[in-house]
């Protein structure tokens, strides 16, 4: 369970969020928190404080991104204006060069630094990454990033040249329109029932999901269900799980069945510039 686009200007929905999942049961999120989010407003204090809370009872936090706004020129290809365009505004690494994208990820992680907060993993803005996004992240020292459609487990503290992928479409609502608001719930039991048989399940919930009360029923709903029959996890322990491959078989986090897709990738550096 994931907790997106946390900054002070959307504390308000995020903590509010955490509260109606912790109605249902009492289990540790991944907070993904934007360290200078492109919308201003709110208390920085007061979303700091309530982290440090969330950290004290065992959630994690994690990058996401440093602005959370893709800025970049945007190319000529129907894909790409899809992605960057229709799909979201907010892609910041979609289409960075490696060393802007290092810049960024090692300006967040001072961040979280200056604030004496672990971080083991980064999931970029809309879940989008470019060559270059991808080429950056390579060269720091995450356990773990996401994708829309796959947990990817990065060298870290493993120390390895290898990269494994978890296939984990996530589950997600778009609040943006009504279509959207009909349409994402019965998405997303389709997707779970898909999923019943893998490994991992992903919810991913966004600041206006809050502003619908049908949304946020579902959601509580959904974790409800999938707790009668599975374990639940920050995105960090998940990745240490796999690192270590112990999950237990019978709780559907991992299974010999549904072996994890592994690459050699190459892990060029980039070095990061001052902030």
């Amino acid at each position: 369970m994931s907790i997106h686009d946390v900054a002070p200007a959307t504390w308000d929905e995020c903590a509010r969020l955490a509260a109606a999942l912790r109605e249902v049961a009492d289990i540790p999120l991944t907070w993904l928190v934007v360290p200078q989010y492109h919308r201003g407003g709110g208390d920085p204090v007061r979303m700091e404080a309530g982290l440090d809370e969330a950290l004290a009872r065992g959630d994690e936090l994690a990058l996401h991104g440093f602005t959370h706004l893709d800025t970049a020129p945007r190319g000529p290809g129907l894909s790409e204006r899809f992605l960057r365009g229709t799909y979201s505004h907010e892609g910041e690494f979609a289409a960075l060069p490696a060393d802007e994208a290092a810049r960024r990820i090692q300006c967040g992680l001072d961040w979280f630094a200056a604030r004496g907060w672990p971080v083991r993993g980064f999931v970029p803005p809309a879940w989008l990454m470019g060559e270059g996004a991808w080429q950056a992240l390579r060269a720091f020292d995450f356990d773990y990033t996401t994708t829309f459609r796959r947990f990817h487990l990065l060298g870290g503290r493993a120390g390895a040249g290898t990269a494994a992928t978890v296939l984990s479409p996530s589950l997600v609502y778009a609040a943006r329109n009504r279509s959207g608001r009909l349409a994402s719930p019965l998405l997303a039991d389709v997707l779970a029932l898909a999923l019943a048989r893998r490994p991992l399940i992903r919810l991913s919930l966004h600041p206006p999901d809050v502003r619908h009360p049908r949304l946020l029923r579902h959601a509580q709903a959904t974790l409800a269900r999938l707790l009668a029959t599975r374990t639940a996890l920050t995105k960090a322990a998940f990745a240490q799980q796999l690192l270590t491959s112990t999950v237990p078989n019978n709780r559907h986090l991992a299974s010999s069945a549904h072996p994890i897709r592994r690459s050699t990738t190459d892990q060029p550096g980039a070095a990061p510039r001052a902030c």
